[in-house]
């Protein structure tokens, strides 16, 4: 019977080849959110066009995109004072990511420990509560004082900005986490290593991507005002020197490629968080 059943799909789905009506594959359909997304940006892009070519804003304050434009190909080519475009991206990115990689491996483990061993909490915290309120350049003078003005003094600069944030998010983290499953797992017999790997920090890893994602751009915002204060290179050095010869060309050439870089970024760490932590949000 079942053979017989076979046959004639078999038989079905032949004849609707020949009658041109095989079922087609569906296509996918676009999120509506992407639309309104990509319409915003459109948005603002004709309105930023049609401002600029009526006039109506003094094109120094707002260049036309016809002009941002030109200037960001004068400076992939060309290069801006020695470097080129990509030699300010690259130092930029390096100052960043090699202090904000530090800290997420200094932040993580002490801000778990911190949760989880209140004697460890009650040596850090007043080290952390008393800095991190304090504006990242009100103690950046110290660190080229120690440092000097090279890259040192501004990967410490942005180790202290991203470590403050992971650290804290950490400690909370591990106060939210289930107290029944903690018990759940005394009960059949784990040890407090066991319970810390295999409960606290599975539960807390949610909460840890998050923190990521505001550290990084605690970072990339005290990375631009370090390198505005004391720098040759670097995107945010790039605004600066083009702000004092008036180019607000060059200027929002530099925003908008702080602002993707950002957007890059936050996004890899939302992709890693997708990829690694699935449960997130799901309990």
């Amino acid at each position: 019977m079942k053979k017989a059943d076979t046959l004639t799909s078999a038989a079905l789905v032949s004849e609707q080849r020949i009658a041109g009506t095989a079922p087609k594959k569906r296509r996918k359909r676009i999120q509506p959110e992407k639309m309104i997304t990509v319409g915003t940006v459109a948005t603002i892009l004709v309105l930023w066009y049609v401002v600029t070519a009526l006039g109506l804003v003094n094109p120094i304050l707002l260049p036309s995109p016809l002009a941002v434009w030109a200037a960001f190909t004068q400076i992939l080519f060309n290069g801006y004072k020695g470097y080129s475009l990509l030699q300010h991206i690259g130092t930029s990115l390096w100052r960043l990511l090699s202090a904000f990689g530090l800290a997420v491996v200094v932040a993580i483990p002490l801000g778990l420990l911190s949760g989880f061993n209140s004697k460890i909490k009650a040596a850090l915290d007043p080290i952390i509560n008393f800095y991190r309120p304090l504006p990242p350049l009100a103690y950046y003078t110290l660190l080229v004082m120690a440092l000097g003005i090279a890259d040192a003094s501004k990967v410490a600069l942005l180790f202290l900005a991203a470590f403050a944030p992971i650290y804290v998010s950490c400690v909370s983290a591990v106060s939210k986490v289930n107290k029944d499953f903690i018990n759940s797992a005394k009960t059949v017999g784990a040890n407090k290593r066991q319970v810390f790997f295999h409960v606290i920090l599975p539960s807390c890893l949610p909460d840890i991507m998050t923190s990521l994602r505001t550290a990084l751009s605690v970072a990339y915002t005290t990375l631009v005002s370090a390198e505005m204060v004391a720098a040759m290179t670097g995107i945010g050095w790039l605004v600066l020197d083009a702000s004092n010869y008036m180019r607000s060309d060059i200027v929002f050439v530099g925003i908008i490629i702080m602002g993707i870089t950002g957007i890059l970024l936050d996004r890899i760490i939302v992709i890693i968080q997708n990829k690694f932590v699935p449960w997130a949000g799901k309990y």
